[in-house]
């Protein structure tokens, strides 16, 4: 229970609660399980107090310092705390519903498990908080900061999170359906993932962004091949050619291991090429990165091209027959692929980017 003497000086008032507190900033108020429903609370100091168990709901605790405060198992039903301090704050399993936190910092708090339904999060900072289990349902999580915020088995489903901002967060086995992308006054959009919903926002909102798409998945061509000095002049020769057609070149370095994320990098952005190109000359990690990419991407024409002379390495053969591998090209030198790599190499691409995509 709370202590007597601190929980008669709390009902003075906030301005003789705050003195004394600057008084005696080496005690840890107790105010644990103490009612406290409807209280005006505005600009009040309980950084560090032991609040686990009580009561606000209904209270006002706007611009009020709670950092490191323990709000465990609190209710705090249609509490008012915009603008409030909370960061390290122990709100786990608290009830919090239609709670009003906009513009709130609660970073690196703990809401594990507790009710935030219906709150309002508007411009709120989580990042770094600990949202395991929480339920967010219906919650306003407009233009709200999430930043390596854990919501592991939390429950966001019919948020509106219009403008947020989410980045490295924990969403093992989240619930996040009917997440609402648009303003309170527009046609209502809704997706189902948290991250893909903040690309959709962009995509819908952002006509420099839309052109950057348009203009990746329209012209960009990925280059695979060996980066040793010798090599990497001929990798380097196409590129520019690709240039001087108005194309995008991506070109990657294959000579680090071949990891699961390089993996996982060469295939994102094979799917926002237009086609191909893969150097087999001296291949060594082009065939496993192949393998990530012709057998699972039919919409994406692979030209593969080799210096004359040089051995095609043997699992070669086992791409020959996906209609979308283009014959073998061999050039004789760096001169002679650059003067024929329009007709060669090129429009061949074209043409089948053409057949598959059926672009006339």
């Amino acid at each position: 229970m709370a202590n007597a003497e601190h929980l008669a000086i709390l009902k003075q008032g906030v301005e003789v609660w705050n003195k004394w507190r600057e008084e005696n900033k080496d005690i840890r108020p107790d105010l644990s399980n103490s009612n406290l429903s409807g209280a005006r609370l505005s600009g009040i100091y309980l950084s560090g107090a032991d609040l686990s168990g009580s009561h606000f709901s209904d209270a006002d605790l706007s611009k009020a310092y709670l950092s490191d405060a323990d709000l465990s198992g609190a209710l705090l039903r249609n509490a008012y705390l915009v603008r409030a301090h909370l960061p390290g704050a122990n709100l786990s399993g608290a009830d919090m519903h239609n709670i009003n936190l906009s513009w709130s910092n609660i970073s690196y708090s703990s809401l594990a498990y507790a009710n935030l339904s219906s709150a309002s999060l508007f411009r709120t900072d989580l990042t770094g908080a600990n949202l395991t289990g929480a339920n967010l349902t219906g919650a306003n999580l407009t233009s709200a900061s999430l930043l390596e915020t854990n919501l592991t088995n939390a429950n966001i489903q019919g948020a509106n999170i219009y403008g947020i901002s989410v980045w490295d967060i924990k969403k093992d086995r989240i619930i996040q359906k009917d997440l609402v992308v648009t303003k309170p006054n527009e046609p209502t959009i809704t997706v189902d993932d948290l991250e893909i919903a903040q690309f959709i926002y962009l995509l819908l909102n952002n006509q420099k962004f839309r052109d950057v798409i348009e203009t990746v998945t329209s012209k960009a061509v990925l280059i695979l091949g060996r980066f040793t000095d010798e090599r990497k002049k001929v990798l380097d020769a196409i590129r520019e050619e690709l240039r001087n057609r108005n194309f995008l070149p991506i070109l990657f370095d294959f000579e680090k291991p071949a990891t699961r994320d390089l993996t996982e990098t060469i295939s994102i952005l094979a799917k926002l090429s237009r086609f191909v190109i893969a150097d087999l000359t001296d291949a060594k990690s082009i065939p496993q990165e192949l393998s990530h990419i012709i057998p699972f991407m039919p919409n994406l024409p692979v030209i593969p091209i080799i210096l004359q002379g040089q051995r095609k390495y043997a699992m070669f053969e086992h791409w020959r027959p996906y209609p979308w591998v283009l014959p073998i090209y061999e050039y004789e030198n760096e001169g002679h692929l650059i003067s024929t790599l329009s007709a060669e190499v090129i429009e061949p691409a074209e043409r089948k980017v053409q057949e598959i995509r059926g672009i006339k």
